[in-house]
């Protein structure tokens, strides 16, 4: 059987002519398979679930460690590659710029209900969709099917056979909490939590979670956002561009994984399960309220 880096490596050749070294010798250590993409100052870190990690700072000190050097560090453990695959192969895709991409000038932006957020979530998110009180999509219209390039790659390849009688294609999500009220330097701010985005699998809207943000802004009008970026994805770099502050590394946290590999948010202590880790989350915070000048 192929290990799991292997099936890493050759989809990565498959889909891209980018450079690709193994276990490079000036890397620090690890016990896991380093994947190279010198061409993207990029690291897929292939964690397989035959080891064990003894505890989530080693993946957020690699973080740290590689970002000081100016390498983005990919935290991919094997039991997403098992569970998420099609998500998993998108998003590398995407690092490989081999994404399709989508204007969202051409995109409507409107309210959807929680089904529609679910099953998109469920199909083009990591994470499973959570309850939100602000639900959004943007939606390509049939008379723009046309940008589509379909020969991009696998996902954009059979996008429109499966929408060929729709009037519209679900392109992006965003969900966002009910406001909270929190006070700072004894002002009050009326704050809200982006907790989900998506894309399409193999797609890239481009402009498109800032126009969701937009529109969220526009009909709530809060005082500022919080967000989370995945530590084991991302640094948060589309949030800065938005005007993200970025706040804090936030700790890693443990998972148990059930027979069939799914993470349980809350481990039960004592038990056998095998354990995972993530490399902590990266805090924003985007604020919109102008400060009162003394």
């Amino acid at each position: 059987m192929e290990s799991f880096s292997t099936e890493i490596a050759v989809f990565i050749q498959q889909n891209s002519s980018a450079k690709l070294l193994i276990n490079p010798d000036a890397f620090p250590f690890s016990p896991f398979t380093f994947l190279y993409l010198s061409d993207k100052q990029t690291v897929i870190h292939c964690i397989d679930l035959e080891r064990q990690a003894k505890d989530g700072d080693f993946f957020k000190n690699l973080t740290v460690q590689f970002g000081e050097s100016g390498i983005k560090i990919v935290h991919l453990w094997e039991d997403l590659w098992l569970t998420r695959k099609v998500v998993i192969q998108s998003r590398l895709l995407s690092i490989l710029s081999q994404s399709a991409t989508i204007p969202a000038r051409l995109c409507l932006s409107r309210r959807i209900d929680k089904a529609t957020l679910d099953g998109f979530l469920n199909e083009h998110h990591l994470q499973i969709s959570t309850s939100a009180k602000f639900k959004y999509g943007l939606f390509l219209p049939k008379r723009y099917f046309r940008v589509i390039n379909t020969e991009k790659n696998m996902f954009s390849r059979i996008l429109l056979k499966n929408y060929d009688t729709a009037e519209e294609i679900l392109v992006a999500v965003a969900s966002f909490s009910t406001a909270r009220t929190f006070v700072r330097e004894g002002v009050s701010y009326r704050s809200f939590e982006l907790i989900r985005f998506a894309n399409l699998n193999g797609f890239t809207v481009v402009g498109g979670f800032d126009k969701l943000l937009q529109t969220f802004i526009k009909e709530q009008k809060p005082d500022d956002i919080m967000t989370y970026a995945d530590a084991d994805w991302s640094v948060g770099a589309s949030y800065e561009k938005l005007g993200f502050e970025r706040l804090q590394l936030l700790p890693p946290k443990a998972f148990e994984l059930d027979q069939n590999l799914n993470r349980r948010w809350n481990p039960t202590v004592g038990n056998n399960n095998r354990k995972v880790w993530n490399a902590g989350s990266w805090k924003y915070l985007l604020k919109l309220k102008q400060p009162v000048n003394e």
